[in-house]
C-alpha cells in the first residue's frame, strides 16, 4: 500500500486494484492507493498516511459510541470506550494494511443502520450502502457488511431508500471503471498465481466447513482476552536481558499467563452471547414483530454479524487467519455490553475493580506488543524503514 500511495502521490500514477487476496485476484478499486496516496499529496511525510489511519480509528471509535450512548448508561460508555479503544486486538491494526482500514467502514455501516430504524432516510441509506461498497475496494470480507444488511432488510429493522440505493449503485459502478478496465487488460489480477489448477474456489469453505468453524472461534475471541498468536506468542523478551535461559523463562510464563487468562474469560464471552441470544430469540427471525427494545435492536444487529461470518465462511475459499474478519471486531463486543449492562443492576462496586484490573492488563499487554511482537519492535525507526522501502521500491 506504501508503494501504490508513493507512485501516486509522486509519479501521478494510481493504480486501481488493490492488493492480491490469498487465493482470488486482486482487490477492486483505487482506494487502497487512495488512503496512502491522498496524505502524502497534503503532508510528503510517511507519518501522513499514518495519521490518517488513527484518524480512521477515532472516527469509528466516535460512530460507535454515538450509537452506544443511546442505548446505555454512561458506565457502559466506559465499558466500551475500554473494550474497544484500548483492546489490544484493535490497537494491534496500527498498520498500513488493508484490515486496518476496515473498522472505519464497519463503523460507517453500523451507525448508518441504526438511523435506519424508524426512517426511509435517502443521506443515511446512501452512506450505509457506499460503507459496503468502500469496504469492498480494501477486503473481501465486505461481504460480511453486505450479509448484516441483507439480514436486517429481510427482518424489516431497516428501511431502505431506494433513490439512495441507485445513487450508492451508480457511485461504486463509475469508481470501478479504471479496475474494470484494467482487468481486461492485465490477466494476472484476475487470480492469484498462487491458486493453482483452481485448488480454490468460492465455495469451498462449504465444503471443507473448517473455515466456518474458524469464524465461529474468532466471533468469541475478538471480545475475549485470548488474542493473537501473531500479537502474544512472537515476544521473544531480549530487551529484559540478555541471557537466553531467563529469556525462555519470562517468555513461557507471559505465554502461559496469556492462555489461561483468555481461556478463562471466554466463559464470560459465551455466557454474554447465551444471554443476548435469549433476549432475541422470540423476534430474531419474525418479520411481523416491529416493537422491540434498542437492546433487542442491538443484540439483533449482532446476530446478523455472527450469521454473516457463518456464510462468509461458506463462501471462502481460505481458512481465516484473524485479520480477514477484523471488520467485525466491534460488532462482537454488542452481547458484552448487554452482558455487563445487567450485571451492573447486581454488582457495581465489583465492576469498577474489573475495569481497573482490565485496564492495567490491557496496558501492559499493549506495551510489550508494541515494542516486541511480530508486527512491531522498539529497535525498529518506521520513518526510516518506509523512506527506505520506497526509495528502493522507485528505483526498481
Amino acid at each position: 500500500m506504501l508503494e501504490k500511495g508513493y507512485l501516486g502521490a509522486h509519479k501521478g500514477v494510481w493504480q486501481s486494484y488493490g492488493n492480491a487476496a490469498s487465493a482470488v485476484g486482486n482487490v477492486p478499486g483505487s482506494l487502497s492507493a487512495l488512503v496512502v496516496g491522498v496524505p502524502l499529496m497534503l503532508w510528503d511525510s510517511p507519518w501522513a498516511p499514518m495519521t490518517f489511519l488513527i484518524a480512521l480509528h477515532l472516527a469509528s471509535f466516535l460512530l460507535f459510541n454515538a450509537v452506544i450512548k443511546q442505548i446505555f448508561n454512561p458506565t457502559i460508555q466506559l465499558v466500551f470506550l475500554l473494550l474497544y479503544w484500548l483492546n489490544p486486538w484493535f490497537l494491534f491494526e496500527n498498520v498500513i494494511y488493508n484490515p486496518s482500514y476496515l473498522f472505519f467502514f464497519g463503523a460507517l455501516h453500523f451507525w448508518s443502520a441504526y438511523h435506519m430504524r424508524e426512517s426511509k432516510s435517502f443521506g443515511h441509506t446512501l452512506l450505509h450502502l457506499l460503507s459496503i461498497a468502500m469496504a469492498m475496494q480494501l477486503h473481501y470480507s465486505w461481504i460480511i457488511l453486505a450479509m448484516i444488511s441483507l439480514y436486517l432488510y429481510v427482518r424489516g429493522i431497516i428501511k431502505i431508500n431506494w433513490y439512495a440505493v441507485i445513487t450508492a449503485f451508480v457511485i461504486a459502478c463509475l469508481s470501478l471503471i479504471p479496475y474494470f478496465q484494467a482487468y481486461l487488460s492485465h490477466p494476472e489480477i484476475r487470480q492469484n498465481p498462487g491458486n493453482k489448477d483452481n485448488a480454490r474456489y468460492i465455495g469451498w469453505g462449504f465444503v471443507h466447513v473448517y473455515p466456518i468453524f474458524k469464524g465461529i472461534i474468532y466471533w468469541f475471541r475478538y471480545p475475549s482476552l485470548l488474542f493473537s498468536n501473531t500479537l502474544a506468542m512472537y515476544t521473544n523478551f531480549e530487551w529484559v536481558t540478555a541471557h537466553p535461559m531467563i529469556q525462555k523463562i519470562v517468555q513461557y510464563a507471559y505465554k502461559g499467563i496469556i492462555e489461561i487468562i483468555g481461556i478463562a474469560s471466554l466463559w464470560v464471552v459465551w455466557k454474554a452471547n447465551y444471554e443476548s441470544w435469549k433476549l432475541i430469540k422470540p423476534i430474531a427471525f419474525t418479520r411481523s414483530v416491529s416493537d422491540f427494545s434498542q437492546q433487542q435492536w442491538l443484540s439483533m444487529y449482532a446476530l446478523g454479524a455472527f450469521i454473516a461470518i457463518l456464510i462468509s465462511g461458506a463462501l471462502s475459499p481460505i481458512v481465516f487467519n484473524y485479520w480477514h474478519l477484523i471488520i467485525a471486531f466491534g460488532f462482537s463486543l454488542f452481547p458484552i455490553l448487554i452482558y455487563i449492562d445487567s450485571y451492573i443492576r447486581i454488582d457495581s462496586k465489583k465492576l469498577i475493580k474489573y475495569i481497573v484490573i482490565i485496564v492495567l492488563y490491557f496496558g501492559l499487554i499493549n506495551l510489550i506488543a508494541a515494542n516486541d511482537s511480530k508486527k512491531f519492535s522498539y529497535t525498529m525507526d518506521y520513518q526510516m524503514q518506509t523512506l527506505e522501502y520506497v526509495q528502493m521500491q522507485m528505483r526498481n
